[in-house]
């Protein structure tokens, strides 16, 4: 997978979670996620807990709350959809300050910000706590299908090269007197994305000839081989063991 790539998710640490092998922590995210979706959504006290145990996991990973509240807000867009869900849902309706709401609505809004909040709350950890190089060492342990991981290690490490050809297209810009200010800069701008794309799309070609010559034949090589003790997937998996408990008695009481 080459040398590592850091990420502005990523908080650098030497805590038990950041130790864990990636994998184990990929699985006991996603099963923790699957606990949370599968909770009924009138336990609500339920709920409470699994923001206990997430905040007890980001305890445990040394992440400061503040970290973790500022890298939640790209969940405001489901928010703001959840916000509207009792004004446009039918059925039922309940005054509230003068409002004439929907209860399935009211519901629906809860269901959608407790279980998405939990959600992502869960993948910040996990990008907070694994290096992107590792989570792809993870996925292919899993056995992910190779060619995804492969797109999604060519997309991580090209990202930010397109990145810098972008800026590098900006200065070049600005360094010429230009400033988009309305429509009709417009025609400038597209002719820059064009030049992008095509740039990008030459650089792909060669890096693929750079491949092909050096023995790709459709699979990269396995540097890093991850592997993990069962005392280490019991710890990545006391997470979700206990939010299944905590969902079962959700249905049962």
């Amino acid at each position: 997978m080459g040398a590592g790539h850091a990420h502005k998710l990523y908080r650098h640490g030497h805590s038990p979670v950041h130790g864990l092998p990636p994998h184990t922590k990929l699985a006991a995210a996603f099963a923790f996620v699957v606990v949370v979706v599968s909770t009924p959504r009138e336990a609500v006290w339920a709920f409470g807990l699994y923001a206990v145990l997430l905040a007890g996991v980001a305890w445990a990973a040394r992440v400061p709350p503040g970290f973790l509240l500022k890298r939640l807000l790209i969940e405001v867009p489901f928010v703001a959809f959840a916000v509207l869900l009792p004004f446009v849902a039918e059925g039922e309706r309940v005054e509230v300050l003068g409002m004439s709401l929907s209860v399935s609505g009211l519901w629906g809004a809860w269901n959608v910000l407790a279980k998405g909040t939990l959600g992502v709350a869960t993948s910040v950890l996990l990008a907070a706590t694994t290096e992107l190089r590792e989570l792809l060492l993870g996925l292919q342990r899993l056995k992910l299908p190779p060619l995804l991981v492969q797109i999604a290690s060519f997309m991580i490490r090209y990202g930010d090269v397109i990145t810098d050809e972008m800026r590098r297209m900006r200065i070049a810009r600005e360094s010429r007197g230009f400033e988009a200010r309305g429509i009709r800069h417009w025609g400038v701008l597209a002719k820059s994305a064009g030049a992008l794309f095509i740039r990008s799309y030459e650089r792909g070609e060669r890096v693929h000839l750079a491949m092909v010559s050096r023995g790709y034949a459709g699979s990269m090589p396995v540097i890093d081989e991850v592997t993990a003790s069962r005392a280490q997937w019991a710890h990545a998996f006391a997470l979700p063991v206990a939010a299944l408990v905590v969902c079962l008695l959700g249905w049962t009481l």
